[in-house]
């Protein structure tokens, strides 16, 4: 992707989450706008993502957010000097169940490492960051 396209499609993230965040329906829960992906020939903006809560939260989000697409759309034109304002396509982020499952994982080798530790034990070796 060109210079310009990544550009602008950190501008649109931007904007994105600002518009999204003035949102008042309550079906929207807590979003965040992880990334924004523009086609080359600025029609569609795909906006990624991450919406945390239950599996069900998570749908009611998305589906408000792909309701509302059309007001961010405009809401978006209003505050671009672009010539034409892409289509929004709001994608839910996997990444981010990814990233939370890691952290729940390293949450729980830490646990077992510092109960070890508490029971004399001798804790497995480890290679973080700070025996280095």
């Amino acid at each position: 992707m060109s210079h310009r396209v990544d550009r602008l499609g950190g501008e649109i993230r931007e904007l994105v989450a600002q518009i999204v965040a003035s949102l008042k329906d309550p079906r929207v829960g807590f979003v965040t706008v992880t990334r924004a992906e523009l086609t080359s020939d600025y029609r569609l903006a795909r906006i990624f993502v991450g919406i945390w809560g239950t599996d069900a939260e998570r749908d009611k989000t998305l589906a408000a957010l792909k309701q509302a697409s059309g007001f961010v759309r405009r809401e978006l034109g209003r505050r671009l000097t672009i010539h034409h304002t892409p289509e929004i396509q709001f994608v839910y982020d996997k990444g981010l169940d990814a990233a939370d499952r890691v952290a729940r994982a390293l949450d729980e080798v830490r646990t077992a490492e510092a109960e070890s530790a508490g029971s004399g034990e001798e804790p497995p070796p480890s290679s973080s960051d700070d025996e280095r």
